[in-house]
């Protein structure tokens, strides 16, 4: 059984996995506790919001309306990446959705086609809404695509899931579309965050590696070293734009190709 850990454990697993996190108001203790059960958790629910612009979309998540009452997500998923923290604890996000696929997300398997709604999800799911029109053509940044990467894998660290362990609102939900857009390829986002779950939560792929030199170092030897094949050097020559590869000195730092 999976219970949710404190709302301080969770800001910390998200700004460790190096995401940017704002809280607003008083996120810990905003919920819709005193309708219903929240946890076990099994999973993590991504959607997108039908909204333009920030601040506004912050402000609906938290609050919601008269029909839906915030909070409507635990965090905010921005254009730029930033995660904005709404709430902690029961949230409407999910509604009902069907049996079979939190069986799927419980096993860590692909879900079937959701065609029931008789289960309650916002006792089971954490929610991420992302702000996004929805209309099929609204673009996904990279910096918001690589944040739902980087939220889901937080949970899924804390708690021991794999990518699985992450869904759609229109994997649970018969009807529901979203998350959808261009730029947001879910295969992907599954790929990326497996791959995240293999490395240290301050694993960032991409980042420029580096070497510092050290006294009898060639760029060969470190290229040996570094790459596993000292015939890689021209590479690193390269990268350097070093116009003699043999010009180096005790304590210069080296940009590294990837291995």
């Amino acid at each position: 059984m999976a219970n949710p850990p404190t709302a301080d454990t969770v800001l910390a697993r998200l700004r460790a996995e190096g995401l940017h996190v704002v809280e607003v108001g008083n996120w810990r203790t905003h919920n819709r506790n005193h309708r219903g059960a929240w946890g076990p958790v099994h999973g993590v629910m991504i959607h997108h919001t039908v909204t333009r612009g920030t601040d506004r979309t912050v402000a609906i998540c938290r609050d919601g309306d008269e029909e839906l009452p915030g909070p409507l997500c635990h965090g905010v998923i921005a254009k730029d990446g930033t995660v904005y923290l709404v709430g902690y604890g029961r949230a409407n996000h999910a509604g009902l959705g069907d049996d079979d696929v939190l069986r799927a997300v419980i096993a860590e398997r692909k879900p079937p086609a959701a065609d029931e709604a008789n289960t309650d999800g916002n006792r089971h799911f954490y929610g991420f809404e992302c702000e996004n029109l929805g209309d099929g053509h609204d673009p996904w940044p990279k910096e918001q695509v690589e944040a739902i990467v980087r939220a889901s894998a937080a949970l899924c660290r804390h708690h021991g899931w794999g990518a699985r362990s992450v869904l759609r609102h229109r994997d649970w939900q018969p009807g529901k579309i979203d998350p959808r857009g261009p730029g947001l390829e879910w295969d992907d986002i599954l790929d990326r965050i497996a791959e995240r779950l293999k490395h240290p939560a301050s694993w960032s792929p991409g980042q420029a590696r580096t070497y510092t030199v050290r006294s009898g170092d060639t760029l060969w030897s470190i290229a040996a070293s570094q790459l596993g094949d000292g015939n890689r050097w021209r590479e690193i020559a390269a990268l350097n734009h070093l116009q003699d590869p043999d010009d180096l000195s005790v304590g210069q730092t080296l940009k590294l190709p990837a291995k």
